[in-house]
């Protein structure tokens, strides 16, 4: 049972990781081509309409490799995961239902439109076809985390004798405590990677001096998007998730900052350090005394649980990795406000564009929003273990008890040869993309 399971999660857990990395940026870039549809109306500055066209071509490719490796995970439900799906299907399934019947259909029928109906439809028109991309987009993302959310903090449910759950207060699903600061986050996070990939990308035609007056339009952008959105992602999204953690799932949260003891008069907030779960300590730590209890309670000295006030067997299953995967996050959402702060402090004076190690910096770090995104949903799936449903539902319970773990290792090794290609073609598709650039260079000098 336990080698069935391990490669159930694992084959969900690789097929969601490769999925989520086109969403995460569809979702962001979807409102920076409507702000750059916006900014062409205003100045009929032919430059923002081409800046419009170049990365809607990037969106349509994310939405299709998105499209493409979702559906995978549909069907997972029902091979996987079928008593999970058979226990709970008259909740999550009306969430998830919504989702494709509203949220997916409304993106893709207009997507067809924006790419190819400007000329027959008009600015104006075109610009609200984005408007509804966008919209479409950001409502897919609401759901998912409104489903996501259920099973982290489970509200207006009941459960049948014969162990089904069914939906007892439609309204109390879409007011979960959990549901707001969770897509905020992850919203403001996806943005971050748009922007991030934007900056980038302005920086690289820059330094190659190659389409220069769209790189410099791109970075200012890529800036003036990733800093809001690097903040919000901390304070309040962040501050408000973690609280909602504290107070729903304490167990988590001492196992997120590697709390092992109850301390009595206040907490560290401990910046690095190893997690010895064995011997239950944090080895070569280095902690600033007092800063966790005043950041969660705005009290010096307030108590916060440890792990050791808490039953062994509802313990997080993998205790190192939820550590690692928080610690990973933050550790660089803090970099990315400091990168986009110094870019942005570098804007202002006028010399970003020739601040060669900033341009270098953007570049080299356009891989790593995609990192902290994919570590702050380990934090959460591993956080809820061992739990599907939190409290409720344990994930050895919800597998399917019919299929092997070697059919299940089998189609994972497909899986993984398969997204190879696909992942290769995908970066050969974009690469050509960024080559040939923008439709064409336009000079402007205010930009």
């Amino acid at each position: 049972m336990e080698e069935m399971l391990f490669y159930d999660r694992m084959q969900f857990a690789f097929t969601i990781t490769f999925h989520y990395l086109f969403p995460q940026l569809t979702m962001g870039l979807s409102l920076i081509i409507v702000y750059f549809k916006w900014k062409y109306l205003r100045t009929k500055n032919d430059q923002y309409n081409h800046a419009t066209h170049f990365w809607m071509k990037i969106f349509a490719l994310n939405f299709a490799m998105g499209v493409v490796t979702g559906i995978p995970m549909e069907f997972q439900f029902g091979t996987n995961w079928a008593k999970f799906s058979e226990l709970t299907g008259g909740i999550i399934g009306q969430t998830l239902a919504m989702e494709g019947m509203f949220s997916f259909f409304l993106e893709s029928s207009f997507l067809g439109i924006f790419l190819f109906g400007e000329k027959i439809i008009g600015h104006k028109w075109h610009f609200v076809t984005g408007l509804l991309i966008c919209i479409g987009s950001w409502a897919s993302g609401y759901l998912i985390i409104a489903t996501h959310s259920w099973m982290q903090n489970p509200v207006g449910y009941e459960i049948l004798e014969n162990g089904k759950f069914v939906l007892t207060n439609f309204k109390a699903l879409f007011l979960n405590p959990w549901l707001w600061p969770s897509y905020l986050h992850n919203q403001a996070a996806s943005l971050v990677t748009s922007s991030f990939v934007v900056a980038g990308i302005g920086a690289f035609y820059i330094l190659s001096q190659k389409n220069v007056s769209f790189g410099k339009l791109f970075l200012k952008t890529g800036v003036i998007f990733g800093l809001i959105s690097s903040i919000i992602v901390a304070v309040p999204t962040g501050d408000l998730l973690a609280k909602n953690v504290v107070k729903y799932q304490p167990v988590t949260f001492a196992a997120m900052e590697g709390i092992f003891h109850t301390e009595k008069k206040g907490s560290e907030i401990v910046l690095i350090g190893q997690p010895d779960v064995k011997d239950k300590k944090l080895d070569n730590k280095i902690a600033v005394p007092n800063i966790l209890s005043f950041l969660t309670y705005g009290n010096w000295e307030q108590e916060i649980k440890g792990l050791d006030q808490f039953e062994e067997d509802i313990h997080p299953t993998n205790i190192s990795g939820l550590y690692y995967a928080y610690h990973i996050m933050v550790g660089l959402g803090t970099v990315f406000i400091g990168l986009m702060l110094l870019s942005l402090v570098q804007l202002l004076r006028g010399k970003l564009f020739e601040t060669k190690w900033i341009l270098w910096s953007l570049l080299f770090m356009m891989p790593f929003p995609y990192i902290a995104n994919t570590t702050g949903w380990y934090t959460a799936e591993l956080g809820r273990q061992p739990w599907l449903v939190y409290n409720l539902l344990r994930t050895s319970a919800g597998a399917s008890p019919t299929v092997s773990s070697g059919n299940t290792l089998f189609t994972l090794l497909g899986f993984i040869g398969l997204y190879l290609l696909l992942g290769m073609l995908f970066l050969l598709l974009i690469g050509k993309i960024i080559h040939k650039g923008p439709h064409k260079e336009v000079i402007t000098e205010n930009i």
